[in-house]
């Protein structure tokens, strides 16, 4: 198992991006078991939460003001978790759906993780994309938002190399299907929000590059951890420079 470092969340600053609603707020709850000292919810619309450690923010992805004021907003982070997402159910021919697609699953957290990257190398933090197994293999009936998510999983492998050198470590989650929204209408083996987001936070404190963590994922764990692809990422990642340390 390649792993990037340990953490636990007891006492951090925890972002989670599209907390609103099944995954998201999973992970809110779960930071707050574990100990988080505050959590910020970031959301489009408003959002209330009983635990006075949880800190509302109105965060649309894709909206460069909206992140630069968030960034604004936070005066200290530990843990980035890049949740937001949508997935739309198009053919692939509709230029429209794939842009808003990479709008957000892509560019949404190209722009959050810059934003908050200052404070994350403050801290020496850590940042966790939640992606899909479909950045592996593309769903047919999802084609863009398959696109995106393999998109956005090789960012993230991007960002794993080049962050090492400033000691923050960067986390790929692939989800298999989850009962959320998305899956609801299909009657498919499904894992609870909850369990998906307990494994997510199991993965970080266990330093996991790559956290898969429901059933379905954790069935190509193994093979991928040993696997070629994860050998060449290695190998490609030592060519990156170390950063000139500075007095």
């Amino acid at each position: 198992m390649t792993t990037t470092g340990r953490m636990t969340i007891a006492d951090k600053a925890v972002l989670v991006t599209g907390a609103n609603r099944g995954i998201g707020q999973a992970l809110v709850t779960e930071a707050l078991s574990r100990g988080a000292k505050r959590v910020y919810a970031g959301t489009r619309q408003p959002l209330a939460h009983p635990d006075g450690r949880v800190t509302p923010l109105t965060l649309d992805v894709t909206s460069a003001a909206q992140i630069q004021a968030a960034a604004a907003a936070v005066g200290s982070l530990d843990v980035l978790i890049n949740n937001a997402g949508v997935a739309l159910y198009d053919d692939l021919s509709d230029r429209a759906a794939l842009d808003q697609q990479l709008a957000v699953n892509l560019f949404g957290i190209y722009g959050v993780t810059q934003a908050f990257l200052p404070m994350l190398t403050d801290s020496r933090g850590v940042i966790v994309n939640n992606l899909s197994l479909n950045a592996f293999a593309p769903m047919p009936i999802i084609p863009a938002y398959s696109v995106s998510k393999a998109a956005a999983f090789n960012l993230t492998q991007s960002l794993r190399a080049l962050l090492a050198r400033r000691g923050v470590r960067v986390h790929a989650v692939l989800t298999g299907p989850t009962d959320t929204d998305m899956t609801r209408g299909y009657d498919i083996p499904k894992a609870t929000a909850e369990s998906v987001a307990r494994a997510i936070f199991d993965g970080v404190e266990q330093g996991e590059d790559e956290i898969f963590p429901d059933p379905m994922s954790q069935s190509v764990a193994e093979s991928w951890r040993s696997g070629a692809i994860k050998a060449l990422e290695l190998q490609l990642s030592a060519l990156v420079p170390a950063e000139p340390v500075t007095a």
